[in-house]
């Protein structure tokens, strides 16, 4: 007897279709014709064709998080190899990955833009984990934010295929961001806040309190 597809075995006859006729034409049914059955076959793994792009997102940013980065490395360069990462692991099916995404704001689709907005954030999220973000508070704040930003700019200059340009364009932005936010917030050490300098006038636990005299 044959063993049912797998949510994997679903997911890559899903890919070799929109590979084939583009993600638009991806329909349930195409994908259960190609594994040799009916639409059961992909209901047992996907409510529908939006969680199967979600499933290869996914995929692509277990590959992005996989393997640690050169803690040597400046933050900024340490991110930027991260993103890289995540845009060779969609390469393969670069023109279903870019299409998945723009299904996911079609007009027609409200009831997705809001997910969207989150698997945005918890992509950004796990970037700035797996390159060792040492940013704290407000920095950590702003360092989401524009990454956020830049994200979707690099997706799309990546649709036109230039790898090597946007990985480039993505290391000077993020060199940028970190210029910026070291004015507005000195760099910190990993793990916690900068130490205050201590003055000669300030106290420590183990200092003995003074009480002034009363004249």
């Amino acid at each position: 007897m044959t063993p049912a597809p797998t949510a994997d075995d679903v997911l890559e006859a899903a890919l070799a279709l929109a590979d084939e006729i583009g993600w638009r034409q991806v329909t349930a049914r195409a994908i259960s014709s190609r594994l040799g059955g009916g639409p059961e076959l992909v209901i047992a793994h996907y409510r529908d064709l939006n969680e199967v792009a979600d499933a290869w997102f996914r995929r692509a940013l277990a590959a992005a998080t996989a393997t640690p980065v050169d803690e040597a490395l400046p933050f900024d360069e340490r991110l930027a190899r991260v993103i890289g990462r995540w845009l060779d692991a969609l390469a393969p099916h670069r023109q279903a990955s870019l299409a998945m995404i723009q299904g996911k704001l079609y007009p027609s689709h409200p009831h997705h833009w809001v997910p969207l907005v989150f698997s945005l954030s918890r992509l950004v999220q796990w970037m700035l984990d797996t390159a060792g973000c040492p940013a704290i508070g407000r920095r950590r704040q702003a360092t989401e934010v524009a990454v956020s930003a830049l994200v979707p700019v690099a997706l799309w200059r990546w649709r036109g295929g230039d790898d090597k340009a946007v990985k480039a364009f993505v290391a000077e932005r993020l060199r940028a961001m970190e210029r910026r936010l070291d004015r507005i917030w000195p760099a910190q050490p990993f793990g916690g806040a900068r130490k205050r300098t201590q003055g000669p006038m300030s106290e420590t636990p183990d200092s003995p309190r003074v009480k002034p005299s009363r004249l």
